[in-house]
């Protein structure tokens, strides 16, 4: 079972890392994807912020193949194998998704957010810069990510302004963040990817 799980994590992590290949044409969610066009939210990141997925693709990817090779049947590696899968596959699908509806994009980010926190919190304490160290770089970023998400929902649907939600939204990022890296005490590539998303909301704006 160790073995077959480190492969469809490898599988994942190619077919995640290759999404943006299916779904060229994708730059972010349209305006009028929204009932009230969404044009330069306050919570959407500065552009360059999105250069981050590079580094999270390629960490996850290499991690998968370290964790296939050497350490298939690690019993410190069993523990975040099924939540990291689950999340991972759900990201391959996010891109096609997200380009029809931000709605169900929205949701599947929360959908791929928890089993990554799962993931974190059981990766093994030895090789970081394999498990914990990249899961806690895309762990980071899908808690800010999905935020913004619900942001862009609440003010694309009316429900608040769009400042209101960005702030509403970064207040909740910043306090899921905060608390999450405290209890981890580990992994400060969370950390660093949840900041850098922050910042990058700071400086759209």
């Amino acid at each position: 079972m160790s073995k077959s799980l480190a492969f469809l994590i490898l599988v994942a992590s190619i077919a995640f890392a290759g999404s943006p290949l299916w779904v060229p044409e994708f730059g972010g969610f349209e305006a009028d994807q929204f009932p009230i066009p969404q044009l330069n939210a306050a919570v959407q990141p500065a552009g360059y912020a999105f250069a981050i997925w590079g580094p999270i693709f390629t960490w996850l990817v290499v991690a998968a193949v370290y964790g296939l090779w050497k350490r298939a049947t690690a019993s410190t590696w069993s523990a975040m194998r099924p939540a990291l899968l689950v999340s991972l596959a759900i990201g391959a699908a996010w891109l096609p998704v997200a380009s029809l509806s931000p709605v169900w994009a929205a949701i599947l980010i929360w959908l791929m957010l928890f089993p990554s926190v799962v993931a974190l919190f059981r990766s093994p304490r030895e090789d970081q810069v394999w498990a914990s160290w990249p899961i806690g770089l895309y762990a980071g970023w899908l808690s800010a990510a999905s935020f913004a998400a619900i942001g862009l929902l609440l003010g694309g649907y009316g429900w608040t302004s769009e400042l209101a939600a960005a702030m509403i939204c970064v207040s909740l990022a910043s306090i899921l963040g905060f608390a999450i890296q405290w209890r981890l005490g580990r992994a400060p590539t969370y950390g660093i990817s949840v900041i850098w998303a922050l910042i990058a909301i700071a400086v759209a704006n």
